[in-house]
């Protein structure tokens, strides 16, 4: 915010829900007048109409003079939002870099200019770069708004920058010696688990019921996976909708309407949704397979829990998901060397066998300074360590030895588990001294000890378009009886360690029950209004006046998240609901 201030440019990098929005937010309200009188006014680049709309909606609630430009809008609404400029009414102005910088933006650039444009803020400023995960080539002409406004400052917010992306957007933007702010990237209220694929529908019905009534995403690699999740979901009674880029405008904007404003608590998805949905409640993020890089499973998995309350994260992946990824990147021509490294690294966590909160926060380069988390597969000992697992690792070593290097995970899984399949007959590896070496054990949990090997450089995965199993030296070393690994297999997680550090969202049943009431009467005044719940209040609000139980108008003063205006504007209606429900209790 100082860097605001005082005109400096900046970089910043938080996690997601870590309140990025905020650092321009709040500068644009207390900045002092320009050279002409004027207030002026703060830009906000945003790439999606959806968050634009979102972000006004909650200004506005709030008392801030806000408002966006894009092409949903009307001829009449635009020039509205235009002549409150020109009266220098509007503190943040949100408009698309499309608008900014695409073609014949510049006769909006110089309608503009007029009106003492004070700094410039670019959000998921990561599309700017090709080593971040969303690159998006309109991102890169930003740097030339530097001529049209040399006066204003220009600051770039990102939840998912590393060293390399960070670097990339200060060159593109011509940031002038900028400050770098980095915060941490550890969001200590996410539960982190990873799951090998195997009954999917089970695996999702576990997660489910530990979120009962619950809001959260699941997120899918395919369009026609989203709508059998999504279809199998609603016969099983869940509130669900599916979100993907070919479904039309339409079908897509109810989709999100829906979640946002609690008519539907789980939406099935592809990455196509949720970059800057604000829904603060989520509670579970899941994702059917693995995606392509450590950046987009942070950002994705970061919509959880943005209300600083407990949250679950789960991957569940199979090896089969980076061969997919391969080939799809490869047959759009996006397959290079920095989409094999971010592919690479997404791999090594899906398989890595340590505390993920550490895993991902020294992925982002920052140092690991607590012991264990206490909150991910590793660190609740859900993973357990295999006995005798330097022999087990011998076994499949030798299995992939036995078949001479030249096939794949799928196949060395089915001799080793004894699976006498046609291509196991048929290459004659039904007679080999390996198979069903390890018939005791599923072909899930070989699948997962295969994948921990090549994750640790015991083996490699190597070839296209179907990739083979080789040793490694290191490998081969482990093999001739030199050295030791070790190898985890998981265990179903309890339901009780799918919550943070405690039990809930409130403390008690009376408070859980008030807390729902409270909820409703939130809804009542969201639908009123035309906005989502959470602009009315978050439920970390609603959880402190669940447990507070304030009485009168100063009390609510005291209250997490409770300002003057909404005390004012919304104050009496929960007052209303506690009092009412204490009489009753």
């Amino acid at each position: 915010m100082h860097a605001v201030l005082e005109r400096r440019d900046s970089v910043l990098v938080l996690p997601t829900g870590g309140g990025k929005s905020l650092c321009f937010q709040a500068p644009a309200l207390v900045l002092d007048r320009a050279p002409d009188g004027r207030h002026g006014v703060a830009v906000v680049v945003s790439p999606l109409i959806s968050l634009m709309k979102d972000q006004v909606d909650g200004l506005r609630v709030d008392g801030v003079s806000a408002a966006y430009l894009n092409s949903t809008q009307t001829m009449g609404e635009r020039d509205a939002v235009v002549a409150a400029l020109k009266r220098d009414e509007i503190r943040l102005l949100y408009v698309s870099p499309e608008r900014l910088v695409g073609e014949g933006s510049h006769v909006f650039r110089r309608m503009l200019s007029q009106f003492s444009v004070r700094f410039i803020a670019i959000d998921e400023a990561h599309c700017i770069s090709q080593w971040g995960h969303d690159f998006r080539p309109e991102y890169r002409q930003l740097g030339r708004l530097r001529d049209d406004f040399p006066d204003a400052s220009f600051h770039a917010f990102t939840a998912t920058a590393t060293e390399r992306v960070r670097g990339d957007i200060v060159n593109e933007l011509r940031l002038q010696q900028p400050a770098v702010l980095v915060g941490s990237f550890d969001r200590p209220n996410l539960v982190y688990r990873v799951l090998r694929r195997g009954v999917l529908q089970q695996q999702i019905s576990n997660i489910l019921a530990r979120h009962d009534g619950e809001a959260g995403i699941i997120y899918c690699t395919s369009r026609r996976e989203v709508e059998s999740v999504a279809e199998w979901l609603k016969s099983e009674g869940h509130a669900a909708v599916p979100y993907h880029a070919g479904l039309s405008d339409t079908v897509r904007a109810r989709a999100q309407d829906d979640f946002i404003d609690e008519r539907a608590d789980i939406v099935v998805a592809t990455v196509a949704f949720g970059m800057g949905i604000d829904r603060s409640n989520v509670r579970f993020v899941v994702h059917n397979g693995a995606p392509r890089s450590l950046e987009h499973y942070q950002q994705e998995a970061g919509r959880a829990g943005r209300d600083g309350l407990s949250a679950e994260c789960v991957l569940i992946y199979s090896g089969a998901d980076f061969v997919r990824w391969r080939q799809m990147l490869e047959g759009n021509g996006e397959w290079s060397d920095s989409s094999r490294t971010l592919l690479r690294d997404m791999e090594r966590y899906a398989a890595g066998t340590r505390c993920r909160h550490r895993a991902l926060v020294e992925y982002f380069g920052e140092a690991w300074t607590r012991g264990e988390c206490g909150n991910c597969d590793w660190c609740l000992k859900e993973l357990q360590a295999v006995d005798e697992a330097t022999t087990v690792a011998r076994k499949i070593l030798s299995c992939v030895a036995r078949v001479r290097q030249t096939w794949g995970v799928g196949h060395v899984t089915d001799v080793l588990h004894g699976k006498a399949t046609d291509k196991v007959q048929a290459a004659g590896h039904d007679t080999l001294s390996t198979f069903g070496l390890l018939r005791e054990e599923s072909g899930a949990a070989i699948r997962g000890y295969i994948e921990q090997l090549v994750a640790d450089g015991w083996l490699s995965r190597e070839g296209d378009p179907y990739p083979v199993l080789r040793l490694t030296t290191e490998g081969a070393s482990l093999l001739k009886g030199e050295g030791r690994c070790e190898l985890y297999r998981q265990s179903e997680p309890r339901r009780s360690k799918s919550r943070t550090r405690g039990e809930g969202i409130v403390s008690s049943g009376a408070d859980q029950a008030l807390f729902d009431a409270l909820r409703a009467v939130r809804l009542s005044l969201a639908r009123e209004r035309g906005v989502p719940p959470y602009v009315i209040f978050h439920d970390t609000t609603l959880r402190d006046m669940a447990q507070r139980k304030p009485s009168t108008q100063e009390d609510l003063h005291d209250i997490y998240g409770v300002g003057a205006k909404k005390a004012a504007d919304f104050g009496a209606a929960f007052l209303d609901a506690i009092r009412a429900f204490q009489s009753g209790h």
